[in-house]
């Protein structure tokens, strides 16, 4: 079977306990993770073949790495190595990375060196019949996102389905121009777009209503993310797929979760989900995007694919670590749960 090839930065997470305990403890947890690797992993663990592809420098923590991205069953050969070092970040423990928790070490690393010219993804791409990459890796560098449009016109030009997503990090938008400068030129090659309707604003320009949030109903959500997926295929006509979701907040430690999925001129809605506790917020979208591409590549119904990509995300919750360890037969549990408490 021809693989799904998951692009972006490896980065490792460093998971201090907060108010200055990881010093006391002299310990500091530490994930291997990104975006991209964290969908990989899930698609792994659900027996879709899957390759990894990112930069990684020539020393001895990449060998360990490398190592590890092969021990969950994911096929390296799409790593490309050069560079000197691998990017990090910090996030204490309990904090969301939209928040304020968040310190970046990413500057300088392999990753941020790659431009235009410098990989041959026809060899990155073989026996790839999908592509994912994600905002993150745009937002890094002018010579980074030139890179990824390059990327993703050469899957295009191959017949390679091409997913994204529309991840958006604000505070990697640091060199001088705006997501909306560069953000459409890449999705112009994209099949499948997953996001919200507050980054297709920030990154695509699609109009967002600024006064959803008094209104704070379910149907005006699932209406904006109607109306927002309607506007993305017609600016991106090579777009079949459209997939949003919505994550709010329950005090005091609670959320409520649901998700949809636009194709063929319908929006399907998944099941609402609701938890009183979160274990880990990180991997969340990420695991949603892997169960779109689970059944995305195994041509499952649209109000199929969108519930179980709604019950992977919403199982990560309860994982510490940023990459899902459920299995199929977990999330499948999980939805049949909810059709029962719905009945």
């Amino acid at each position: 079977m021809t693989k799904v090839c998951c692009f972006g930065e490896l980065l490792l997470r460093f998971s201090p306990v907060a108010n200055g305990e990881w010093i006391r403890q002299t310990a500091m947890p530490v994930f291997v993770g990104g975006a991209e690797l964290n969908v990989a992993t899930a698609l792994a663990n659900w027996d879709v073949p899957v390759k990894y592809s990112t930069v990684l420098p020539e020393n001895s923590l990449a060998d360990d790495i490398i190592g590890y991205v092969s021990d969950k069953g994911i096929d390296p050969s799409g790593i490309v190595r050069f560079g000197q070092r691998v990017g990090s970040y910090y996030l204490p423990q309990g904090s969301d990375l939209k928040h304020a928790g968040v310190i970046y070490d990413r500057a300088h690393s392999a990753f941020s060196e790659l431009a235009v010219g410098k990989v041959d993804w026809d060899t990155v791409l073989q026996d790839t019949s999908w592509l994912h990459v994600s905002a993150i890796s745009p937002a890094l560098s002018a010579d980074v996102a030139a890179a990824c449009q390059e990327l993703v016109a050469v899957a295009s030009a191959k017949g390679i389905t091409v997913s994204i997503d529309l991840n958006h990090r604000a505070r990697l938008w640091q060199y001088g121009k705006a997501p909306t400068d560069i953000m459409p030129g890449i999705v112009d090659y994209c099949d499948v777009v997953m996001g919200n309707i507050w980054a297709a604003n920030a990154l695509l320009g699609i109009p967002v209503d600024t006064h959803i949030h008094s209104k704070g109903h379910q149907t005006d959500y699932l209406d904006h993310a109607l109306a927002t997926s309607e506007a993305i295929q017609k600016q991106f006509p090579r777009c079949k797929v459209v997939a949003n979701t919505f994550r709010f907040d329950t005090p005091p430690a609670g959320l409520r979760y649901y998700t949809t999925l636009y194709t063929a001129g319908q929006q399907y809605v998944s099941t609402e989900l609701l938890t009183d506790s979160v274990v880990d917020r990180v991997g969340s979208g990420d695991c949603f995007m892997a169960g779109l591409i689970y059944g995305l590549y195994n041509q499952h119904s649209p109000q199929d694919v969108v519930d179980f990509a709604a019950a992977a995300a919403f199982g990560k919750l309860q994982e510490l670590g940023d990459a899902t360890g459920q299995t199929v037969a977990d999330i499948t549990k999980r939805q049949q749960n909810s059709m029962r408490f719905l009945v």
